[in-house]
């Protein structure tokens, strides 16, 4: 799985990978922190396993968004302005239909309690944010802050979410990892919500 990805990271200054992630590198392994859930990157091994579960291999998304950010992060300061995703380089193509953002899921799972989403957060690490009815800011790697907001349904509306990035983000991941982080969190913060 992932075989050209693990070719690129193999060939990388552990040192500089280090840096540029604000990972921790030791015993030839990067410890990296996704969507609220530590994982090991055992490079010589070629295995991304999750940091509580050492014997359970990641998940083909997980693994995928691990090792682009490995390969791609860049040592920058944020912006510290947010975009809409259609505003990051490219993303007005690649946002939409399948590569949809997964404003919907959130909508479903929080719309009638916006309040849920900030309680959600909570039990993945977010930050509490000031957007909308109730809102999240959450690092889905360590370079890439992404805040999750939404508006609650009520009789004049329908319930509506937004996910928003630092301008950066593109500069840290490619957009299909990007997504595929996003879609991790999303999934996350549905499973941490529970039944409505």
């Amino acid at each position: 799985m992932h075989e050209q990805l693990w070719d690129k990271v193999s060939g990388l200054d552990p040192v500089d990978v280090a840096v540029r992630t604000r990972c921790r590198f030791e015993n030839d392994a990067f410890a990296v922190p996704l969507a609220g859930r530590d994982y090991t990157v055992a490079v010589g091994d070629r295995r991304v396993t999750p940091a509580d579960s050492p014997d359970e291999p990641a998940g083909y998304l997980e693994q995928l968004c691990i090792l682009a950010y490995l390969i791609n992060a860049q040592d920058i300061p944020l912006a510290h302005r947010l975009v809409g995703g259609e505003k990051l380089e490219a993303g007005q193509f690649f946002f939409r239909g399948h590569h949809a953002l997964p404003t919907r899921k959130l909508e479903a799972a929080f719309g009638d309690e916006p309040g849920r989403l900030v309680a959600a957060g909570d039990a993945v690490g977010a930050e509490r944010s000031t957007y909308g009815d109730a809102s999240i800011s959450i690092r889905v790697l360590p370079n890439v802050p992404v805040v999750f907001v939404i508006w609650g349904r009520d009789d004049e509306f329908e319930a509506r979410a937004s996910i928003l990035f630092d301008e950066t983000a593109a500069r840290q991941l490619p957009l299909d990892a990007l997504l595929a982080a996003v879609q991790l969190t999303v999934k996350r913060l549905v499973e941490a919500a529970g039944p409505a």
